[in-house]
């Protein structure tokens, strides 16, 4: 998805930018939920997730070839939208699988975590060594990964679901039932927040990429991993600011980090914009990677599966959908025939994030020092 923006502007395709990454979004208001539900109640979250993987493996190598092929734009969304509803689900499935293996999520959680950032940085490094930047090689190289992924699943525990109690009706079976955890003061503001938060960060990987071009850098998804440099330190760093800062500020941080990262860019320098590159994984990791262990040590057992899938449906889903369409209107409007006016581009989607921030600090009222210690919030208990 990094080097997507470029491969389509560079077969002719330039004009469904947005709509090819709004597809992502689109894809997670359904398939989470669905696939989370399924792994809750019905098939182990290993073999959900590999057939997933696979599933995905085969879209994105037809994604790409019909690129390659300068197939009518309208079929080559349609085929991206086949593979981000195979693909939705994969990170939180994962994050379940990983979370019923740990003892204690807080100290554990964080730097496991931080396998799968080094993971997301080498297949930008892969693409820039492939010289594939621009090219359809960026997908089939992403499409192996896929299948590798699937053959690993075969290795992991097959942890059967917990059973289900009586007869299950159509919303339960859909997973739209997860959205009873927004009854509660505390995940409710979580939830919405997530997706606040994730209107403006969705401009990042679109925009981010022509506007190191333009300030003349060259292999840009390796410049863009340097902010998973920054979220693998800060996945570490988890570990004692759980011990030691209360929930709230730990979140508050996150927001705190979206907006000075936003700021950075605006300078519109080629050593601001790194710098605002690289602040990208502080901001990521001390909201996003919070909120998905605050959902294990809060929700019960049998829900946990749906809960990371409402969390991916208010991000991926909500957020970016908003935030990918409105990007593409809010650029639209900071364009002129001379280039784009990145400072007014990058100021408004700080001054977004910062009205998100606010919202954050005014409505959540968590107390307490850590998440064990956070007593405003209770598990929500078995569905009936």
């Amino acid at each position: 998805m990094v080097p997507l923006s470029r491969v389509l502007q560079a077969h002719g395709l330039g004009s469904i930018r947005a709509y090819a990454y709004a597809t992502s979004a689109i894809a997670a208001f359904v398939s989470p939920l669905l696939f989370g539900a399924t792994a809750d109640r019905h098939v182990a979250p290993a073999r959900v997730l590999r057939w997933l993987a696979g599933a995905s493996a085969c879209a994105m190598a037809l994604a790409s070839w019909s690129i390659g092929q300068r197939w009518p734009g309208a079929l080559v969304l349609i085929l991206i939208q086949v593979y981000s509803l195979c693909a939705a689900p994969a990170t939180s499935l994962a994050s379940t699988i990983v979370f019923s293996r740990l003892r204690n999520s807080q100290r554990e959680f964080g730097p496991l975590r931080a396998a799968g950032t080094f993971g997301w940085m080498c297949g930008c490094w892969l693409v820039s060594a492939l010289n594939a930047d621009a090219s359809t090689r960026a997908g089939y190289s992403g499409a192996a990964v896929w299948l590798a992924l699937a053959m690993f699943t075969f290795l992991l525990p097959n942890a059967p679901p917990p059973p289900a109690a009586g007869r299950l009706s159509f919303r339960e079976r859909m997973g739209w039932d997860a959205l009873a955890l927004m009854k509660h003061p505390g995940h409710r503001v979580v939830f919405i927040t997530t997706a606040l938060y994730s209107i403006p960060l969705a401009a990042f990987y679109p925009f981010t990429p022509p506007h190191l071009q333009e300030l003349g850098f060259q292999r840009l998804s390796a410049w863009m991993s340097l902010g998973q440099v920054t979220e693998i330190i800060a996945m570490f760093a988890l570990v004692t600011l759980f011990s030691q800062w209360r929930l709230k500020w730990i979140f508050s941080a996150g927001l705190a980090f979206g907006i000075l990262r936003f700021v950075l860019c605006a300078v519109n320098g080629p050593v601001w914009l790194l710098a605002g590159v690289t602040l990208h994984g502080f901001s990521y990791t001390l909201f996003f990677i919070t909120a998905q262990i605050y959902l294990n040590e809060r929700v019960e057992v049998a829900w946990r599966a749906r809960a990371q899938a409402l969390m991916s449906l208010m991000s991926s889903g909500v957020g970016n959908l908003f935030g990918y369409l409105g990007a593409g209107v809010w650029f639209g409007v900071c364009s002129q025939p001379r280039g784009a006016r990145w400072p007014l581009f990058w100021n408004g989607l700080a001054e977004v994030v910062a009205c998100v921030t606010i919202y954050f600090l005014t409505s959540y009222h968590g107390q307490g020092g850590g998440l064990k210690r956070d007593k405003h919030f209770d598990s929500l208990p078995p569905a009936e």
